[in-house]
């Protein structure tokens, strides 16, 4: 007994000794606007021993030892490290700064099929912008300019209209950078190309965007070259509420959001609807636009494993368009002159309208099969609809370049009704382009072990395009004839000689476009259509450990195409033959911590990708392009990020090698004279290296810069063939274009930002870009011409004002002004005229030369309500 009471006493010792052992740790988990942060993760580091924030954000935790650290982690927050001791446990307000990254907190479903950079472990040259930041600086603008304040990134064409704008990446233009919808690709099937007028609502319905320059994280079975940009949409959101959105800017250009998520109910079903009108005059003369953008959610969670949502979106516009002139034209007529309109009895007409209605339909499916395997699923489908107007015809214009509308419609008058080629009539026809486009992309991950992860996936599409022109304005015509000799299967035109007269016509509308279809045997000048199928399989292996990170991407893809021309075969030769290519990608890399905040990587891939179906059917016609082979990609990466509480940043090495590239340019000479430039067989060469920043300098007060230095050119020699409008050849060549410089995008661009918290609510921030080696976009073969260097500056202001002690509604005001200095410069030549004896000239360039100047000063200013 007494044996038992001693051994009793030295139990309760130790248990007290224990127990008076441990460090009792508090303390509040808040973000930068010191708002709590529920649910936050708090563990002490190297064990499980942890706990979670409550409502408030406050928790309480105890150590065994009297000392040490605990890591503080939340979604969509950088993880934060804070030491304790038994005599400081207490450790008050913890803050947690957002992770300008992180795109965990709002990606919902389809985590399997969008590939964003946090769903391999491997590091890759990224940049995100969110929801919160595209709303509050994006203005009138498209959603490319997101992305001005990053490394290697150049954003042209605004000058032309809204939604005209062109992106490039590290010197790539956007056909050969990879653009994703949760998971589904947009870029145009048969030429690459992204018209982000038909993209206007992403501004709108985004969750965030995220850039990955070069080889980047993507599985899919798409060769991007130059980098991926993934587009990730709000989903059914699960809170209740809604926000509503008026906004204003120069030029007369009004906008107007409304936003409702009923909440996902008990069930597990909610809605998300979104509508939006936007119009404006445009910023040059003769730019004017319209349009609206719809989104609706459905979202349904039966039980943990099964997740569904389905979206349908659309952004029907239509815009006018500017298009390049020379520099004398611009200093004669002022920066901001468009010929491409005119008035008729004092009311204004455009000649050049682009409208189109894109709805997009997106079903995503995950499926948690087992703790360790998963599978995620996007069924997809789009119908385009609609064109852009031009003349046809006898054209004439006023004294001072504007279209003479008057004397057109006297000349018109003098026909007699009936149009043609022949008797100086005029029509405005719209050249249409409609598509049918349906796909799934499916993955499966199987999580092997705790270090090994293995996915395999499917990504199949089918496109049918079709392509003519129609009468869109007679301009007092009754009707418009024209004739053409039909061809044979070796495209001679030996058949007889047919004439189609037009008497209907179709508006330049896109809801009219929608859902009116010209019949056949209204369709002048041309009638076509093209099949393009798509089959590719992808798979990935990535090994992980705490220390370092390694995976292998490998895709194989066929593609198919077949042309259909109704308009210029006998109808027994209308089909061309079928042609198939096999394409295929394999990347590899590897990553290794240094530190608990900074790591290396480096990545390599080589690209086999198929042609576009444009430059296979390069003529325009059923002929097969000779020159049209596998274009060869070899892209190697190099790395190092640092990531701490204060400070995160990156350094990206790349040296990227395009053979067998075909290309197409397209000039306008100051007659008006069109002609289209293929070049076949260019090899390009882009070598560069990458900095970026952001520093918690105070609590308040953050800076972020980047830096991107390129090296592009052209190597050895190239194909040249020049065709006129109507397809015909004009001249074949072969020239030396070696040590040519890649133009179209800056190879020097620099920026810093700021942002600053005056007092709680009210911000302001800045941001200063500079842009230098600038080189004209056009072909290696006329040169180049190097475009005086530029800095913008731009600042905006914003202030929350909270609405009730709950903090779930409030009024944000924003106020941003682009190009606050007005600077005047040149985004982009389209021409590389060199510099004569005698010549005029605007800061060292020829005027003869034909391009756009940019934007000057521009404001626009906007409140959102959110309940």
């Amino acid at each position: 007994m007494k044996k038992f009471k001693n051994l009793l006493i030295v139990a309760l010792f130790f248990a007290t000794a224990t127990v008076l052992g441990q460090t009792k740790i508090t303390g509040k988990v808040v973000d930068q606007s010191n708002q709590p942060l529920p649910g936050a993760s708090v563990v002490v580091k190297g064990t499980t021993n942890g706990t979670s924030t409550d409502f408030d954000g406050k928790f309480t935790l105890s150590a065994v030892n009297n000392a040490g650290s605990v890591v503080v982690s939340f979604i969509g927050y950088k993880t934060k490290v804070v030491t304790f001791s038994s005599s400081n446990a207490n450790l008050g307000n913890i803050q947690l700064k957002v992770d300008e990254n992180s795109l965990d907190e709002i990606v919902v479903v389809g985590k399997g099929v969008i590939d964003l950079a946090g769903g391999r472990k491997t590091p890759i040259a990224v940049s995100t912008v969110k929801a919160a930041e595209i709303q509050k600086k994006i203005g009138t603008q498209d959603v490319t300019m997101t992305l001005v304040n990053t490394p290697s990134i150049y954003v042209s064409g605004q000058a032309g209209g809204f939604g005209d704008s062109r992106i490039s990446v590290r010197g790539f233009d956007q056909t050969n950078t990879a653009f994703l919808l949760n998971g589904q690709p947009i870029n145009g099937m048969e030429d690459g190309k992204m018209y982000w007028s038909n993209w206007s609502g992403v501004n709108d319905i985004a969750s965030a965007v995220q850039i990955q320059r070069g080889l980047g994280a993507s599985k899919l079975a798409i060769s991007s070259v130059g980098g991926s940009m993934n587009f990730v949409t709000k989903t059914t959101n699960k809170k209740q509420g809604g926000s509503f959105y008026a906004g204003t800017a120069n030029d007369g250009y009004l906008k107007s959001t409304i936003m409702y998520n009923t909440g996902m109910n008990d069930s597990g079903w909610g809605t998300s609807i979104m509508l939006s009108h936007w119009q404006g005059d445009g910023y040059n003369n003769g730019t004017r636009a319209q349009g609206q953008t719809y989104f609706i959610s459905f979202g349904y969670k039966p039980n943990d494993n099964h997740n569904f949502n389905f979206l349908i979106t659309g952004a029907p516009q239509w815009h006018d368009q500017n298009f390049t002139k020379s520099i004398s034209t611009y200093l004669d007529k002022g920066l901001k002159y468009n010929d491409n309109f005119g008035f008729y009895n004092g009311q204004y007409l455009t000649e050049r309208r682009n409208f189109y209605h894109k709805p997009v339909l997106n079903l995503n499916w995950d499926y948690t099969i087992s703790d360790n395997s998963s599978l995620s699923t996007v069924l997809y489908a789009s119908f385009g609809r609609g064109g852009g107007t031009g003349n046809r015809g006898n054209r004439v214009r006023t004294a001072d370049g504007l279209i003479d509308y008057d004397a057109i419609y006297a000349n018109n008058a003098a026909t007699g009704g009936d149009g043609n080629f022949d008797n100086d009539a005029y029509i405005t026809r719209a050249s249409m382009n409609l598509h049918s486009w349906y796909g799934v992309v499916s993955n499966f991950e199987q999580k092997i072990n705790d270090n090994l992860t293995f996915n395999v996936g499917a990504d199949l599409r089918t496109y049918y395009g079709t392509h003519f022109r129609q009468v869109e304005n007679f301009h007092g015509l009754t009707s418009w004839t024209e004739d053409r000799t039909l061809k044979d299967d070796n495209d001679n035109r030996t058949g007889p000689s047919v004439s189609v007269t037009a008497t209907e016509s179709g508006k330049a509308n896109p809801w009219a476009a929608t859902f009116n279809m010209m019949a056949e045997n209204q369709r002048i000048d041309y009638d076509n259509s093209e099949r393009i199928s798509y089959a590719g399989l992808f798979t990935q292996l990535e090994y992980s450990t705490d220390v370092m990170s390694a995976f292998f991407q490998g895709a194989v893809s066929n593609q198919s195409h077949q042309r259909f021309d109704r308009y210029d075969y006998l109808p027994e030769f209308e089909d061309s033959e079928k042609l198939n290519n096999i394409g295929y990608n394999l990347k590899i890399g590897a990553g290794f911590n240094l530190t608990e905040s900074s790591s290396v990587y480096m990545n390599t891939g080589y690209y086999s990708r198929q042609p576009y179906h444009d430059n296979i059917f390069n003529n325009y016609d059923n002929s097969i392009n000779p020159f049209s082979q596998n274009e060869k990609i070899f892209g190697l990466e190099f790395g190092y990020n640092y990531k701490s509480e204060f400070l995160s940043g990156s350094v990206n090495l790349y040296s990227t090698s395009w053979r067998d590239k075909v290309d197409g340019f397209t000039d306008v000479t100051n007659a008006g004279v069109v002609t289209n430039t293929q070049t076949l067989g260019q090899h390009q060469y882009h070598k560069g290296i990458e900095f970026d920043f952001i520093a918690q300098l105070a609590y308040n007060f953050k800076l972020k810069g980047f830096a991107s230095f390129g090296d592009w050119k052209y190597l050895g020699e190239l194909t040249t063939q020049t065709l006129d409008e109507d397809r015909n050849l004009i001249s074949q060549s072969v020239e030396s274009v070696d040590g040519i410089n890649v133009g179209d995008a800056a190879q020097t661009s620099y920026g810093l930002g700021i942002d600053y918290t005056i007092f709680n609510g009210f911000s302001v921030d800045s941001d200063f870009r500079y842009y230098d080696r600038l080189y004209a976009n056009v072909s290696p073969t006329r040169g180049e011409l190097k475009l005086p260097s530029y800095g913008l500056l731009d600042f905006g202001a914003s202030y929350r004002l909270d609405l009730g002690t709950d903090k779930t509604k409030w009024l944000d005001f924003r106020v941003n002004v682009n190009n606050v200095l007005d600077r005047e410069y040149i985004s982009e030549l389209t021409s590389a005229n060199q510099t004569t004896v005698g010549s005029d000239t605007y800061r060292g360039i020829d005027t003869s030369n034909r391009g756009y100047f940019g934007w000057g000063r521009t404001w626009n200013a906007s409140v959102r309500y959110n309940f």
